[in-house]
């Protein structure tokens, strides 16, 4: 849910953008923040809900009805999800200017808009991104109505069925705030950001000259 906030200031505009990757990156222990509060978690929900799905049998063929075709719908958004978190993470954190740190002497942060509006202009990325933000949306969207119906907090087929409306509301909400995001990104009013992270790292790879 941070992560959606936070890249929502891409509709502000690169400064704002950067600014809050700068307060990101500026916490306190910021890269351990990161593996306990979203690394470490997300792997933990990924293995177990892997776990979880192959230990079963699929059988919605069997019995298709809309509760067992919303469990495989789960379970196919999860994987969807992960890999593409994982795709994000290696693109965002392992390839390209390190947002922590500096590259050739320009802060990580001024860079962070044109990294990401790098990878998005690409057509087969930016489709991967609206396929991720949507899995990824649903996924959470309907694991909030499954714990809470697992969970006795919608006791009855009445509260479950308004929650699952206010669920479908959530979902929606996520998928909006983040085509917004991406459209900000691939937006020509913010053209050549991109460009500005080519120019680092050109120069940063650059033969160096005696003379």
């Amino acid at each position: 849910m941070e992560h959606f906030v936070s890249n929502a200031f891409a509709t502000n505009g690169p400064h704002a953008y950067a600014e809050q990757v700068k307060f990101l990156t500026g916490l306190p222990f910021a890269e351990a923040l990161e593996w306990v509060g979203i690394y470490i978690p997300l792997l933990y929900h990924a293995i177990y809900g892997f776990y979880i799905w192959f230990r079963g049998e699929g059988n919605v063929t069997e019995y298709p009805w809309s509760g067992n075709w919303m469990y495989t719908a789960q379970r196919w958004t999860g994987l969807i999800a992960f890999i593409y978190i994982g795709w994000h993470v290696y693109t965002m954190r392992v390839l390209g200017p390190h947002l922590f740190g500096y590259t050739n002497g320009v802060p990580g942060y001024t860079l962070a808009f044109g990294k990401v509006q790098n990878e998005v202009l690409v057509t087969w990325a930016f489709l991967f991104y609206v396929v991720g933000i949507v899995a990824a949306s649903w996924h959470f969207a309907y694991g909030i109505w499954l714990f809470c119906a697992k969970w006795g907090i919608t006791v009855g087929d009445n509260a479950r069925r308004k929650f699952g409306y206010v669920c479908v509301l959530i979902a929606l909400a996520f998928i909006f705030t983040g085509f917004a995001t991406l459209y900000s990104f691939r937006s020509s009013k913010y053209a050549g950001e991109n460009v500005k992270v080519h120019d680092v790292e050109t120069q940063q790879s650059a033969p160096q000259s005696n003379y």
